[in-house]
C-alpha cells in the first residue's frame, strides 16, 4: 500500500490545492501556546515534547490499529494519505526562490540580498557567500519537506512521519530555548539515516566519486547537521564549481532542482520495485 499512498500524495500535491488545505498547523499551535504558558510545563522539555509530539504520535497508532480489521485494512489508505500530505514541507520552494531569481538574474544583488533576508532569513557577507546560501536552503527544504518524510513513512509508517513534521514545527515556532533545543536533538536523529540515503541517491544520479569524496568522512559521523550535509554535498553531486556573483546564479539553482528531481524519480522507482517484490 505504501506505493499507492506516495503515487496519491504526488497527485494530490500536483494537481490539487488540497495540501495547504490539510496543512492546519492552527490548532497545534494553539496547544503549544497553552503548554509554553504553563509554568511547570515550561521547566519540563521532555515532558512537553511527550504532550506535542508523543500524544499525537499515539492517538494516531491506537486510530490506526483500530482501523486495521475493517474493510480489509483499506480505511487505513485513506488517512495514510492525509497524514502523509500534512506531514510533507511547509510552503512552494519555487514561489518562495522567484523574488531572489529575478533580482539576481537583473545583477541586482543589492536587491538579491534583502528580499533573500526577507523571505528565507538568509544573509551573505559576499554575493557568492549568498548564493551558497540560498542553495543550502533549496537542498534544505526538498529533503526535510520530502524525503525525510517519506524515507520514515516507508521504514516506520504514517506515524512516524507525523513525528517528524511536529518535530520540524516545534523547532521553529517554539518560544522556549530549551524544547527547541531537545526537539532539535531528536529531529537529528531522524536526520541522521534519512539524509544519508538521500546523500546516497545523490550519488547515484549525480557525481558519484565526488559524492564519495566529500561524504566519506561524514558516513558515521554523528556531529554535522543534516542541512550542513546538504549544503557541502549537493553541489559536489552536481558538478557545480565554487559559487561566485556571476550570472550563473540561477543555473546553479536549476541544476540542484534537477539533482532533487532525479533523486525523487530514483525514490519512486525503488519504492515501485520494492513493493512489487515485497
Amino acid at each position: 500500500m505504501s506505493f499507492l499512498v506516495v503515487m496519491l500524495v504526488l497527485l494530490v500535491e500536483k494537481l490539487t490545492g488540497w495540501r495547504e488545505h490539510i496543512q492546519q498547523d492552527g490548532p497545534w499551535l494553539g496547544a503549544l501556546r497553552r503548554i509554553e504558558g504553563n509554568p511547570r510545563l515550561a521547566a519540563s522539555p521532555w515532558l512537553a515534547l511527550a504532550l506535542l509530539v508523543g500524544l499525537p504520535g499515539l492517538l494516531l497508532g491506537l486510530l490506526l490499529l483500530a482501523l486495521a480489521p475493517l474493510a480489509y485494512g483499506w480505511l487505513n489508505l485513506p488517512l495514510h494519505v492525509l497524514v502523509l500530505l500534512y506531514a510533507m514541507g511547509r510552503g512552494h520552494t519555487k514561489r518562495e526562490l522567484g523574488p531572489f531569481r529575478d533580482a539576481w538574474r537583473r545583477g541586482d544583488q543589492e536587491a538579491a540580498a534583502l528580499v533573500s533576508e526577507r523571505d528565507l532569513g538568509l544573509s551573505g557577507e559576499t554575493p557568492g557567500r549568498l548564493l551558497e546560501e540560498v542553495q543550502g536552503y533549496l537542498l534544505w527544504k526538498g529533503y526535510q519537506g520530502f524525503f525525510a518524510v517519506i524515507f520514515w513513512y516507508l521504514l516506520l509508517g504514517p506515524v512516524a512521519a507525523l513525528v517528524y513534521r511536529l518535530l520540524a514545527l516545534l523547532v521553529e515556532h517554539s518560544q522556549q530555548a530549551s524544547w527547541r533545543e531537545l526537539a532539535g536533538r531528536v529531529r537529528h536523529a531522524f536526520d541522521w539515516l534519512a539524509v544519508r540515503a538521500l546523500l546516497a541517491s545523490f550519488a547515484l544520479v549525480g557525481n558519484f566519486v565526488e559524492v564519495n569524496r566529500a561524504s566519506l568522512h561524514e558516513v558515521l559521523g554523528w556531529d554535522t547537521p543534516a542541512r550542513q550535509l546538504l549544503a557541502e554535498v549537493g553541489p559536489k553531486a552536481a558538478d557545480l564549481p565554487k559559487a561566485t556573483d556571476e550570472e550563473t546564479g540561477n543555473a546553479r539553482l536549476d541544476a540542484l532542482a534537477e539533482l532533487l528531481v532525479r533523486s525523487r524519480l530514483l525514490w519512486y522507482a525503488l519504492i515501485a520495485a520494492w513493493t512489487l517484490w515485497g
